[in-house]
């Protein structure tokens, strides 16, 4: 398994929490990013999600470089759906793991929030009337 990966079909959770997980870690966190069934009071069907897939990867190689040289980490993951996502489904999973659990607590949230600010990853949400593409990037 890589640290960084894009997928088309549902996301390995506990396969990427095995592959952080180390004799050494006393501290696993993961973050599971699920399709939720309602965005502005409106019910959305399902998300579809586009990437520029060389940069993407590229940007999210830099995310665990940066956790690992900023916390004492053993082992990050990041990956992330691509396609249609339907709701409760994983749209992206990231795990940490290091010896004490603030480090990957820390770690971890600095993941996510980086991957939406930098890493060119599109999300188009479907409702009963129609879609729109949603800025990810502030």
């Amino acid at each position: 398994m890589d640290a960084v990966a894009l997928h088309t079909t549902a996301l390995p959770t506990t396969a990427i929490e095995a592959f952080v997980s180390t004799p050494t870690s006393g501290g696993i966190v993961i973050f599971v990013g699920t399709v939720r069934n309602q965005t502005r009071n409106k019910a959305v069907q399902h998300l579809f999600f586009e990437a520029y897939q060389p940069m993407a990867l590229s940007e999210m190689k830099k995310i665990v470089e940066a956790a690992k040289t900023q916390w004492p980490l053993h082992k990050i993951a990041i990956h992330h759906r691509l396609g249609n996502v339907a709701i409760g489904e994983a749209a992206v999973v990231i795990a940490c793991s290091s010896a004490h659990r603030q480090a990957a607590f820390e770690a971890c949230a600095y993941a996510i929030n980086t991957l939406k600010e930098t890493v060119p990853i599109w999300k188009k949400e479907f409702f009963e009337d129609g879609e729109v593409w949603v800025a990810a990037h502030p």
